[in-house]
Order: C-alpha cells, then sequence, then structure tokens
C-alpha cells in the first residue's frame, strides 16, 4: 500500500503536536482519567505520548541499530512540576520540534531500528503520525473536547492498522491477532462522508492464516459505516459499536472478535 510522502507526515506531527498542546492549555483537569485509557490521566498519556516522541528522536538521531531503552532517552519523563500545564507545554512544544527536525534531517530512507520489519526513518515518521493521531482522540475525549483529523491521515491510520496486525500474524507467536481467523469471513469498512481523493471503504478477509485486505466497496460479513474519523476512532477501539454515529450491518459479533483480538501488543 502506497504511504504518504514523508514531509506529510512531519507537517502532521507538528500539527498534532500543536494540537495536543492546546488540549493540554485549554483549561482541562490534567488529573481526569482517560475514558479511552482508563489506567491513565490525561497528564500521563500526554507524558506517555511525549516520551514516546522523544524515544523515536533518540533513535533516528542516533541512527539505532538496535531498540533503545525508553528509561535511559534525556528529557523524555518530561517536566518535574506536577499538574502543570505551562511546563507540560513547553516540554510537549520542545518534543515536537526535536522529533520534526530529526525526522525532516534523516528523510524517509536512512536506515533505523524497528519492531515492524521496515528498518527507516519514514517508517517511524508515520508510525509517530499515528500515535499522535489516536492518543489526541483520548486526550480530547478526556477533555469533552470535538475532534477532528483530515481524511488523507484518518485513512492512513486504518492502512498502517491492518499492516500492524498482518505483521503481528505473521511474527508474534502468542499474539491475540493469530485468532483472527476465520474461514470464509469478512469486513467491510465503509465511510460515508465525502471524502474527495480519498478512497475510504476497506475489505477485509479473514480466510487465511494472515489477513488480506485493500481499499475498495465489496459485499462481506459485516460492515461498519460512518463517517472516516468515526470509523477510524471504532476501529481503534476508541468509539464503541453502539454509538450512534456507527452503523453495523451484518454480523456484529465478527466485528466484536476482530476487536477483542486486534490489540498494540
Amino acid at each position: 500500500m502506497t504511504t504518504l510522502a514523508h514531509d506529510r507526515y512531519c507537517d502532521e506531527i507538528d500539527h498534532q503536536v500543536g494540537l495536543l498542546r492546546a488540549v493540554v492549555t485549554s483549561g482541562a483537569d490534567l488529573s481526569a482519567t482517560v475514558p479511552t485509557c482508563p489506567d491513565w490521566s490525561l497528564e500521563q498519556l500526554v507524558r506517555h505520548t511525549g516520551e514516546a516522541l522523544r524515544w523515536v528522536e533518540l533513535m533516528v538521531r542516533t541512527r539505532a541499530e538496535k531498540e533503545i531503552p525508553e528509561e535511559t532517552v534525556p528529557g523524555a519523563q518530561g517536566p518535574d512540576a506536577q499538574g502543570d500545564p505551562v511546563a507540560l507545554d513547553a516540554w510537549l512544544a520542545e518534543t515536537g520540534d526535536l522529533l520534526v527536525g530529526t525526522l525532516r534531517a534523516a528523510g524517509p530512507d536512512t536506515a533505523v531500528w524497528s519492531w515492524a520489519g521496515v528498518p527507516t526513518a519514514g517508517f517511524w515518521a508515520r508510525r509517530m503520525t499515528h500515535e499522535l493521531t489516536v492518543h489526541r482522540a483520548d486526550a480530547t475525549l478526556a477533555a469533552g473536547l470535538p475532534y477532528e483529523v483530515a481524511p488523507e491521515i484518518a485513512a492512513d491510520a486504518i492502512d498502517e492498522w491492518l499492516e500492524i496486525v498482518q505483521w503481528a500474524q505473521r511474527t508474534i507467536p502468542d499474539d491475540p491477532a493469530r485468532e483472527l481467523h476465520r474461514p470464509g469471513a469478512s469486513i467491510h469498512l465503509h465511510a460515508t462522508d465525502p471524502t474527495p481523493g480519498v478512497d475510504a471503504e476497506w475489505f477485509v478477509d479473514l480466510g487465511g492464516d494472515a489477513i488480506v485486505w485493500r481499499r475498495g466497496h465489496e459485499k462481506a460479513t459485516v460492515a461498519l459505516r460512518g463517517s472516516l474519523t468515526d470509523v477510524l476512532l471504532a476501529f481503534y477501539r476508541r468509539l464503541p459499536l453502539d454509538a450512534p454515529e456507527l452503523e453495523v450491518l451484518g454480523e456484529r459479533e465478527l466485528l466484536e472478535f476482530w476487536l477483542e483480538r486486534a490489540t498494540f501488543g
């Protein structure tokens, strides 16, 4: 599947960091529990996201040939002060600038360790784009703020998630994704809002040892319909299937079966 341009990912990381900073400085309660990540407060979610960005920045900058332990990354833990939106915002701004600058300087083809069989800086630009895209959704839900994302970014996030599931099925023996096998079963994702220039439908075949998927409109065992943003959030388990924004046609149990097993590690 064709990915977006490296500079587009870099631009989007910069944009998403800015939007996440706006949540931090919105007056939201930083101690509030994140509904979609209930083990974290809003501040813990933001610190986790910034830590991931700092970790990737160090690996790309040093052209790491193996994984760098996250606990060794300078500045990754964030400001000492807890509950201080000004300090948290400044740290997040610096983090975003560091990562975007490093990714732009490296370019997409620079060799860097990764966990998904694509050892390049380009992999990390894409991965951090969607790390931010989804965790910003978590943050906006916790803060009670509206959430939007560009159609091409939302569509690429769904592509990447399907690729990660494929990779886990083929690579990790005990990953729950290995259970995603049902002969004759398939899933159709259908974005119902206008998305000019974006083919916002997917067909996922669960019949083989690893899923096979493609963009396009095809009849399936179960279909998930809604706006592209809402389909993205549901597919990442950020929006429940019974949300009024969504429509499930066909065997709902198959979609629930998918969502229970398509996890991130």
